[in-house]
């Protein structure tokens, strides 16, 4: 078995020094003969040997019957062949001395049928056996630009030129459809990968392959599910500290988009909000289109770094302008009215009377003067000192001009960005961006064009324009918020708790709900705050606990399958004295005994009678792709109601919980609302990260976690527990 790591493994695969074909057919329009076709046009620098025993010439050479016949040890495999013999030629292959191969086949788990998903065991066995760098199956190929490698079966490819970008998508249409629209845009792309099932390689390993490359500036992923959510994270995190934006097209949004990701790769996608609250902290920018991919990556691209987020706009439409405001406020992107400064100078140079106002409508004036008038407008607003970003209306001419009024446009646009670069921009000045009216193709002469200005992003129509500069914002917001401080040791008590629940979910073939004494015994011994209470096996114990902790208190049965308390009765409250305790006790019981025969009573849990405070909830979810994920907002009835919820990664941060509750609108009632409040909001931040703390050590674990409602109390006077129910998975933690 081969000791390479998966990166090396990615560089085997994608830089081959011979190819072999199996499967290969004589119609020119077939898979196998487009991929020959692609490494002879692209002047592959090895021997391409075609296999199939039914041919002795094909496509014009030579055809070999077996991969014994061959002259020399292929070094890759073009595997087009049925997928029950695919696990026998590779072990085959691999005992030969090839080292990679690219499987297209379908047929595996992505049938969701039994014998798919047992051919994929038997594949994932003979890959694991031989140590052979495989990508697929279910797949299309892939694009090696450096290595003069097309094994995708697509003639629309007109060059191959290492550039920027790299790419792995596990759909063989989507993916390569992107990178055609980013060449055809003028940004070049140094890989395609289409990973399909991902039985050999995975996402994660070409991320890790990518950031080696020192050409690669951008990472694009098609995701339709996570293999291996820790790789993945720890890949894309290794991505932004080496400065290499990773953005995602994720598939799974939707119930009906999860369906479909099931049945395209036979996995299981999860919730993109768990998505987003682990891969968002770990540098992931998810975008919700191609084209939001596109317009995202041409401004990382060619844009620099904002040093804020106030964006001034330059436009010569009263629509362009219009839509621009529309979607910079759905954005949250800021558009200040310029300084006092710039609207004198600006109606210095427009003649305007009027207050000039963000974005400036010019009317005409930046492409119907003079360049030098026009660059001084452009001055007057780049140089605003409330202006972190300039926007400007401007389409890219599609040809040189077919009449001399048309000529002489495009020469003055192309005049005028040339010189905004060279005036204005570089690496460490304010980013500066293109949007049009409306979504547009480049041309040949406009590709070429644009490589004068390479400071310039080009984004299509306003919406999609402010959507990704609100998302490349965020980006650079959560880089520069990355977290790296180390948690402290656990208590003792705490790793404790988690040993046992270890214990106990090995053991067990479903998932199992801990009692609320249980499930609070784990909050507190990772430090979440409880109100006073005690575990009572008699009413007469009961009625001791409550003269101990002091009247009003709450008595509540317990049982752990007494998941819905209030729903059974089994919740009495406001309860002022022995006796109303005794009989609290009885009706509970009573009342649980008519709500499920058979369920038995462990005792009642008998609690201080908590003071008005502010319902939040707390919790935690094990989402079966992302893993473990907590979450934050209103509580009480105003959980189901409004769904005030966001979510957060485990392990969070102090930092990170006060940006998780900013994010809600229960964030914005801590500090103080119609005169309520504001409330303890350290108490509630120190919660979340307990919270993350318990998620992070016990996510592989507990199934869920709620604590509902978790009140909350002027500043100062903290904040508690009230209810909390935790759900073990079954055999978790194996």
């Amino acid at each position: 078995m081969s000791t390479q790591t998966s990166t090396d493994k990615v560089a085997t695969l994608l830089n081959p020094t011979s190819v072999a074909i199996l499967g290969a057919r004589e119609n020119p329009s077939g898979w196998t003969a487009r991929i020959f076709a692609n490494l002879i046009r692209f002047e592959f620098g090895g021997p391409v040997y075609p296999v199939n025993p039914n041919h002795e010439r094909i496509w014009g050479v030579k055809c070999f019957p077996d991969l014994r016949s061959l002259p020399t040890v292929p070094d890759h495999l073009v595997v087009m062949r049925a997928a029950a013999s695919v696990p026998g030629i590779l072990r085959e292959a691999a005992a030969m001395g090839t080292r990679s191969a690219t499987l297209y086949a379908v047929g595996f788990s992505e049938s969701g049928t039994d014998a798919g998903r047992a051919l994929e065991a038997e594949l994932r066995t003979a890959i694991e056996e031989t140590g052979l760098a495989i990508s697929g199956p279910n797949c299309l190929g892939n694009l090696s630009a450096r290595a003069r490698v097309l094994t995708l079966p697509d003639d629309r490819v007109q060059e191959l030129v290492p550039g920027p970008v790299a790419m792995v998508g596990q759909s063989g249409t989507t993916t390569p459809g992107i990178a055609r629209t980013l060449m055809e845009r003028g940004i070049d792309v140094s890989y395609v990968v289409t990973s399909g099932n991902e039985t050999g390689l995975i996402t994660a390993d070409y991320i890790r392959y990518f950031v080696t490359d020192p050409e690669v500036r951008l990472i694009f992923c098609l995701v339709e599910a996570v293999r291996r959510a820790d790789e993945f994270l720890a890949a894309c995190r290794a991505a932004r500290d080496a400065g290499k934006p990773v953005v995602v097209l994720k598939m799974g949004v939707s119930e009906g988009g999860r369906r479909a990701a099931l049945s395209h790769t036979g996995s299981l996608a999860g919730r993109v909000e768990a998505f987003d609250a682990v891969a968002g902290p770990a540098g992931v920018i998810r975008v919700d289109s191609a084209d939001g991919a596109v317009n995202v990556i041409d401004m990382l691209l060619h844009a620099s770094e904002p040093r804020g987020e106030n964006v001034g706009g330059l436009v010569y439409s009263g629509g362009v302008r219009g839509l621009a405001e529309d979607a910079a406020d759905r954005h949250r992107v800021p558009l200040p009215e310029f300084a006092p400064e710039t609207r004198a100078r600006l109606r210095e140079l427009l003649g305007q009377a009027q207050p000039i106002s963000n974005p400036l409508d010019g009317n005409g004036y930046l492409t119907n003067r003079p360049l030098d008038d026009a660059l001084k407008v452009v001055e007057a607003v780049y140089n605003d000192p409330g202006v972190d970003m300039v926007v400007m209306q401007e389409d890219l001419p599609p040809h040189e001009g077919a009449n001399d009024a048309n000529r002489r446009r495009a020469a003055r646009v192309l005049a005028t960005m040339e010189a905004i670069d060279e005036r204005f921009l570089g690496d460490d000045r304010k980013p500066f961006a293109l949007i049009s009216p409306a979504s547009y193709d480049l041309t040949e002469f406009s590709r070429a064009a644009r490589r004068r200005f390479p400071h310039v992003a080009c984004l299509n129509e306003p919406e999609r324009a402010f959507r990704a500069i609100r998302a490349v914002m965020d980006y650079r917001k959560r880089c520069r918020e990355a977290e790296t401080a180390t948690a402290p040791a656990l208590p003792d008590t705490a790793t404790a708790h988690v040993e046992l629940l270890r214990q106990r979910a090995a053991g067990a073939t479903t998932a199992f709900p801990l009692t609320e004494p249980e499930s609070k015994e784990l909050l507190a011994a990772f430090g979440v705050p409880l109100i006073e209470e005690g575990l009572a096996g008699t009413e007469q114990e009961a009625k001791e606990l409550a003269e101990r902790i002091g009247y009003p208190v709450v008595v509540k049965g317990v049982a752990a399958d007494l998941t819905h308390k209030s729903d059974a009765g089994a919740v009495q409250v406001n309860l002022g004295d022995a006796a109303a305790v005794e009989q609290a006790c009885r009706d509970i019981a009573s009342n649980v005994a008519a709500h499920a025969p058979g369920l038995r009573l462990e005792g009642w849990l008998v609690a201080r009678m908590a003071p008005a405070g502010l319902e939040l909830v707390l919790g935690m979810q094990r989402d079966p792709e992302m893993g473990a994920v907590i979450m934050f907002g209103a509580g009480g009835i105003w959980l189901e109601l409004v769904k005030d919820v966001a979510f957060g990664p485990p392990g969070i941060s102090r930092e990170g919980a006060a940006r998780l509750i900013n994010s809600t609108r229960a964030g914005r009632l801590l500090d103080g609302y119609r005169g309520q409040g504001p409330y303890d909001r350290d108490a509630v931040i120190d919660a979340l990260v307990a919270v993350g703390r318990l998620a992070a050590e016990a996510g592989d674990v507990i199934e869920s976690l709620d604590i509902n409602p978790f009140l909350v109390y002027p500043k100062g006077a903290g904040g508690m527990a009230l209810d909390a129910l935790a759900v073990v998975g079954p055999g978790a933690g194996r």
